[in-house]
């Protein structure tokens, strides 16, 4: 844990930010050109200490201990993610959109396109590191006439992205399950679970539980168990794909149908559209890119490590996610058989058609399951750091308790277990409604692009003046990356609102719409009922001041690096 400020000072609301900017004052660089606190030397670890210092010059106290190493916050990031578990559970959007060639091409297009994304918040990130993410950074980056209103906005999107996010992630674990469960039949066609709603659920709430139980007291440890999953991730790969190619009981289908086979007609769309809304897909399994940030304050050297991290997992992602996919598309039974799934989980049916035997699916698809566990326990760890991160600035109702950290287990812990109610309690809609997943993942794609577009738009407004500043400046290759996710921003939020087929009926609708509708109206209301009153944004006394020492010490990576 780094070192109390004097008095203990939390600089954590606007009102503090006078003692922090007076206390920055004391900083000074010894004769050796380094960053010190009342002209006292860094010691040995001083690239914990540094980021440190820096976390104080943007107005807040380090609360949580920086364990993370460049590789843990990638791993942590690869878990985000979780590929290939990410890309079976929602394996049903591409293959009604459109069938193999929109399974592949469609991961290939978000993946290169996502990459922009994370460039450029990695660019954003290098300047403004901390555990608030996306909106600290709309925050300083938008001028001050309307920084509070979108910062705002971007704050609860990111938060609610999170939520649902992680809240899809274990539902979606739930429903994987069950599919696996239905591998052993009673009959032909028939599974042994019959996964009723009350059922569905009680499986979900179990899980939910183990999630926040890990990630709460086993905090210490997840660094380990992010490392870990990278090793069982590609072990689980690689047993996969052997196994199906190898064995593939029912023959293999061509290269050309693999990669040029494109059959709209299970969704109702045209071609064109059919093929966008299976883009859900990959989408989904990428959504994770920016919660990473969120984790700022427990890595070493977040200006630099975060960002890396970002660009680098999202490359490892793509190949991990083609040498899943590729394999599956070629012993894929029928497509039209596939779409009408009950349980829309196809990637069971894919695995048990290739392999033959019910025992030999069941343990190629263990590896999915665990890897599940690892991704929900990820989720709810990030989830917590950005709920507890926009409490720490007032923009919560009841902060007091939302922004209290536990000192013991070094975790949020008041944020967690109330993310958790909420999970538990969104988890219910699902005895109204069977498309309850759909809405979930779709929400939750809808508010994280949502919540990355806002920095980097008005980065790009701003002329990319300040992202100049840091460490993973990309010059005019950064013009390019704003643009090409801003233009994907605008695509997804009206595209993931779609339902998947048409006609429609009520079961099968995509609440997605309704419930981000009901949450851009609230939360904008919300703001001049109260927002507008006791939220001021995060800590900042003189901006000009502020952004200057922000400047001095990311400018001169010799004095302190991060």
């Amino acid at each position: 844990m780094a070192n109390p400020l004097p008095n203990n000072d939390a600089y954590g609301t606007q009102s503090d930010a006078f003692a922090a900017e007076n206390h920055l004052h004391r900083r000074s660089v010894d004769k050796n050109g380094t960053l010190s606190l009342d002209a006292k030397p860094l010691g040995e670890d001083g690239g914990h200490t540094s980021a440190d210092d820096f976390l104080e010059v943007m107005g807040y106290k380090a609360e949580l201990l920086r364990t993370r190493s460049t590789l843990q916050v990638a791993f942590m990031s690869f878990v985000l993610a979780s590929i290939p578990y990410g890309l079976a559970t929602t394996l049903y959007y591409p293959l009604v959109g459109g069938g193999p060639a929109d399974i592949i091409w469609g991961w290939v297009t978000v993946s290169l396109i996502i990459l922009c994304v994370a460039s450029s918040l990695g660019e954003i990130t290098s300047v403004y590191p901390t555990s608030g993410g996306v909106y600290y950074q709309t925050f300083m980056l938008a001028p001050p006439s309307y920084r509070l209103i979108m910062s705002w906005i971007c704050g609860w999107a990111f938060v609610v992205g999170n939520i649902t996010i992680t809240l899809a992630v274990n539902f979606g674990t739930t429903l994987f399950f069950a599919a696996c469960i239905n591998v052993f039949e009673s009959e032909p066609g028939v599974g042994i679970f019959a996964a009723k709603p009350y059922q569905i659920y009680l499986i979900f709430f179990a899980i939910t539980l183990l999630c926040n139980a890990v990630s709460a007291l086993g905090n210490k440890w997840l660094p380990y168990l992010d490392t870990f999953a990278i090793f069982w991730t590609f072990a689980g790969l690689i047993c996969i794909v052997v196994c199906v190619l190898a064995i593939a009981k029912n023959g293999r289908h061509d290269a050309a149908y693999v990669f040029g086979e494109f059959d709209p007609s299970n969704s109702g769309w045209t071609a064109g559209w059919s093929f966008c809304v299976g883009l859900l897909h990959a989408a989904y399994a990428t959504s994770s890119t920016g919660m990473i940030i969120s984790m700022c304050e427990e890595v070493q050297q977040p200006a630099t490590q975060v960002p890396k991290a970002m660009v680098g997992t999202i490359v490892l992602n793509t190949v991990a996610g083609l040498i899943f996919l590729i394999p599956l598309v070629f012993v894929m039974p029928d497509q039209a058989e596939l779409a009408a799934l009950v349980s829309a989980q196809p990637t069971p049916v894919i695995i048990k058609s290739a392999i033959g035997s019910t025992g030999g699916t069941i343990a190629l698809l263990f590896p999915l399951l665990v890897l599940a566990l690892f991704c929900g326990i990820g989720c709810t760890t990030a989830s917590s750091r950005c709920t507890w991160a926009f409490a720490r600035d007032g923009a919560i109702p009841g902060s007091k308790w939302w922004k209290q950290v536990n000192q013991k287990l070094d975790v949020p812990l008041n944020a967690m277990m109330m993310i958790m109610v909420v999970e538990l309690v969104l988890g219910l809609i699902y005895f109204g409604s069977t498309a309850a997943f759909n809405a979930f993942s779709g929400v939750g794609v809808i508010c994280l692009t949502l919540s990355y577009a806002c920095p980097i738009l008005v980065n790009l407004i701003t002329g990319r003046k300040q992202v100049a500043l840091g460490n993973f400046y990309l010059g005019k290759l950064g013009w390019f990356c704003n643009f090409v996710a801003l233009c994907w921003s605008a695509l997804a939020l009206p595209l993931f609102c779609m339902p998947t087929v048409i006609p429609v009926v009520p079961e099968y609708m995509n609440y997605a719409s309704v419930v981000f509708f009901a949450f851009f109206v609230v939360a904008t209301a919300w703001y001049f009922v109260w927002g507008k009153k006791n939220y001021q944004g995060p800590p900042t006394h003189e901006d000009a001041v502020l952004e200057a020492r922000r400047a001095s010490i990311i400018s001169n990576p010799d004095k302190v690096q991060f």
